[in-house]
């Protein structure tokens, strides 16, 4: 399948609080080092593992599609009426980009072979 979902993303105002009560509630793997304190999420059960993690602007619940240009997808969202929320942006790890679509909700976008 072009351009999986191969990531997701909860987030609250007390990132430690959610990632306590995700590990506690489902028996995921919550790692935290590193250093933002992103909390990396390994389920072991297999599917999409991804981040429990802080967000002033409080809950959200965000998927990551893997595209191979990033910019590319960008140019291609904001033409059919979405709107940029982070540029394309190298974390060192991983170059992502979010957006919002024209219903408001916000989407990441990751470039191929990184996460």
């Amino acid at each position: 399948m072009p351009n999986p979902v191969v990531h997701f993303e909860i987030c609250g105002k007390d990132g430690k609080k959610l990632q306590d009560f995700y590990s506690r509630a489902f028996g995921w793997h919550v790692d935290t080092n590193n250093p933002m304190n992103y909390g990396m999420v390994d389920t072991h059960a297999g599917g999409i593992n991804g981040g429990v993690t802080a967000d002033p602007e409080g809950p959200a619940v965000r998927v990551y599609i893997e595209v191979d240009d990033p910019q590319a997808y960008l140019d291609k969202v904001t033409a059919l009426g979405g709107r940029v929320v982070m540029p394309v942006t190298d974390l060192g790890m991983v170059v992502m980009c979010q957006f919002a679509d024209p219903e408001g909700n916000i989407v990441g976008i990751v470039k191929a072979g990184q996460q």
